[in-house]
């Protein structure tokens, strides 16, 4: 009775034993295909990481080639940012025309030769470049040797007087005693010689 129950185990064993060696035979075989398949594999993944449009396909040995690819990928993104800097330098320069502003100093002319109607003239040329005339008349006190500009050293007009000046190709100058004590703003004499360079 040993026997038979000896003999019942050992078949089933024996199944057990073929289909384990049935199993490892085919991993042998599966081992041996991807072996050789895997060598074939790699030559053929080789050209894809040298187009860099394929780095998915390869497998963990072409993963360390496609890793270069990307760090030269990125330098030209670098490149177009710094071609979109210098594009706002340009659009900020239209703005800078508002430097005529200043000219709201109320201006004087005054008449100092037989000219009839030159300091209106003058004064007319003034308000055409945008300064504030706001009188015109004679001046009769002296003889001013040419047209001049007059301002009050350090204050608004001064700067103003310069460039109401410049703008006419006339002298500017700090007030005299005679005008001293007249109101705020720029005093324009004018004189016969008066021929304002401006355009």
């Amino acid at each position: 009775m040993t026997t038979p129950e000896q003999a019942g185990p050992t078949r089933p064993a024996r199944l057990a034993g073929l289909a384990l060696l049935a199993l490892a035979l085919i991993a042998l075989v599966i081992g041996l295909i991807s072996l050789f398949g895997g060598g074939d594999s790699d030559p053929g993944a080789s050209p894809p990481p040298s187009s860099k449009s394929q780095p998915p396909p390869p497998p963990a040995s072409d993963t360390s080639s496609a890793a270069p690819p990307p760090s030269s990928a990125q330098p030209p993104p670098v490149t177009t940012t710094t071609t979109s800097t210098p594009a706002p330098p340009p659009a900020s320069q239209p703005a800078q025309p508002p430097a005529q502003n200043n000219r709201s100093e109320p201006v004087r002319v005054y008449n100092n030769s037989t000219i009839t109607g030159l300091a209106d003239r003058a004064a007319n040329d003034f308000r055409g470049n945008g300064w504030n005339v706001a009188a015109v008349d004679n001046y009769s006190s002296g003889i001013i040797p040419t047209t001049t500009v007059y301002f009050r050293p350090g204050t608004a007009e001064e700067a103003q007087a310069k460039d109401l000046a410049k703008t006419f190709g006339l002298r500017a100058e700090p007030r005299f005693q005679g005008i001293q004590d007249a109101g705020a703003g720029i005093i324009v004499i004018v004189t016969k010689e008066y021929n304002p360079k401006s355009k």
